[in-house]
């Protein structure tokens, strides 16, 4: 969560400058209307679901939930590990995945993580990056929020190489309806404070979701050390915050 703020606290830096001319947004009258949309259904739904259940379930539930899924996922940052040629971090992220499922009881302890074995978060999207495959057109899907061409098939791709959908199959539908809802409630009340931040200090809400979304998949795809800019009095200050990932 402190990656995400100092993202958004970036993004923020640049939402007076990034409207005008954008070659990634080509489709922003477009996704402004669904982004629009997404923010009604939000506040309607999940919003006030998320903090009912960060208000009921301590910090210890939520995040025994929240390693349950994430070990769920990491078949899908294996395989990119690899598609990457990434083998050293595939072996120690298999491993991960090992110690996790086990004496970790099925993901509920992050146990690796305490050993020292980092979390990574590979996907196909990230691949594609690493390829040469451009980033294509910004797009805000229905209900799924931030995406783009690029990063599309990777999201295709994640849904059938997490652990979890193959859980909703061989469950019962009650169980299955349940455990999704509890998923995507968890994922809402660990975004919360990004929510806020966005909804206190943006000029326009739409450019700094963009703008945070764009540079959190920029640090992934170059694990934490993308590019530095043409040197600014703005880019260094940038900078400053950035050196907080390392």
């Amino acid at each position: 969560m402190r990656k995400i703020i100092i993202l958004a606290f970036l993004a923020l830096l640049q939402t007076g400058c990034a409207t005008a001319e954008n070659d990634f947004d080509p489709l922003e009258p477009m996704n402004r209307k669904v982004d629009a949309f997404n923010t009604v259904v939000d506040e309607a739904t999940m919003r006030p679901l998320a903090k009912g259940y960060t208000a009921v379930v301590p910090k210890g539930g939520r995040d025994v939930v929240t390693n349950v899924f994430n070990n769920l996922q990491e078949p899908n940052t294996i395989i990119n590990d690899v598609l990457q040629g990434k083998l050293v971090q595939g072996l120690a992220d298999s491993t991960r995945f090992v110690l996790n499922s086990t004496i970790g009881v099925l993901g509920l302890f992050d146990v690796a993580s305490k050993l020292g074995l980092e979390k990574h978060q590979e996907d196909f999207g990230q691949t594609l990056a690493v390829w040469g495959v451009g980033q294509g057109a910004y797009i805000v899907y229905p209900l799924l929020g931030p995406n783009s061409v690029r990063n599309t098939p990777g999201t295709v791709m994640g849904y059938y190489l997490d652990g979890a959908t193959y859980f909703y199959m061989v469950m019962n539908p009650p169980i299955a309806i349940a455990a999704t809802a509890l998923k995507y409630i968890n994922d809402r009340a660990n975004i919360e404070d990004f929510v806020k931040m966005r909804d206190e200090m943006a000029l326009d809400a739409y450019v700094f979701v963009r703008e945070g979304w764009r540079q959190s998949r920029e640090y992934r795809i170059y694990d934490g050390h993308p590019p530095a800019p043409q040197s600014s009095e703005d880019d260094d200050f940038e900078d400053e915050f950035a050196d907080e990932f390392d």
